[in-house]
């Protein structure tokens, strides 16, 4: 019996533990699912619940019929955070495996990064400083995550174009970054320095609990 719970733990079949939570992290339903949210005490992962915010669903008429920033605008305005994002995680907290960002629309997935370190004790002190810290006005929710697999995590009909639940889906649909901009943070060493180029003049948006209202 005991290995056959152990066997679908996190699945479908499990009635106890939720599987999207196990898979995704994060769940619709919240603290009213009917199964188990079972947090993890160590892993690789965090996540920055609901960091990033896609100009393009801010900047929308009313009726939802035209929107005034352009697709060109937003890759580059998701470039910079990403980049600016990826640096200062990797030079405070060490070496970056895999970082990712829903452009889900729903509350438990929008904005998510989710953060994937070489080392768990790197990850553990990330969560411990990150909750004392603000970036762009708002105050940072850093967790870890049982989220290791992102292939397990993400919307295989998103990557082809081809999810029709949209925005709302319940597995992540991941945003890319541009390539240029993937060579230059995953194809260098972690000790090299990077630096934000496209949008400088946003300038630095970390802060600290004491300037929790300026730009990073």
């Amino acid at each position: 019996m005991g290995d056959y719970l152990a066997s679908i733990c996190g699945t479908e079949k499990d009635k106890v533990n939720c599987s999207f939570y196990f898979k995704i992290g994060a769940c619709r339903h919240g603290d009213r699912c009917s199964r188990l949210h079972n947090k993890p005490t160590f892993s690789q992962t965090i996540v920055l619940l609901n960091l990033y915010r896609n100009p393009q669903n801010t900047a929308q008429t009313a009726d939802g019929s035209h929107c005034h920033v352009s697709d060109v605008e937003v890759q580059e305005h998701y470039d910079s955070f990403f980049e600016e994002m990826f640096t200062e995680l990797q030079e405070k907290y060490g070496e970056i495996e895999e970082m990712n960002v829903c452009d889900n629309l729903g509350d438990h997935l929008v904005g998510n990064v989710y953060v994937k370190s070489r080392r768990e004790e790197d990850a553990e002190r990330a969560v411990a400083e990150l909750n004392n810290r603000w970036f762009n006005g708002q105050a940072v929710h850093a967790e870890l995550s049982p989220v290791t697999d992102f292939w397990e995590s993400c919307c295989r009909q998103y990557e082809m174009g081809e999810c029709t639940r949209g925005g709302f889906c319940n597995f992540m649909h991941l945003r890319p970054i541009s390539q240029n901009l993937r060579r230059q943070l995953y194809g260098r060493g972690p000790r090299r320095r990077f630096h934000t180029s496209h949008c400088p003049q946003e300038g630095n948006r970390w802060r600290s609990p004491d300037h929790r209202h300026g730009r990073f």
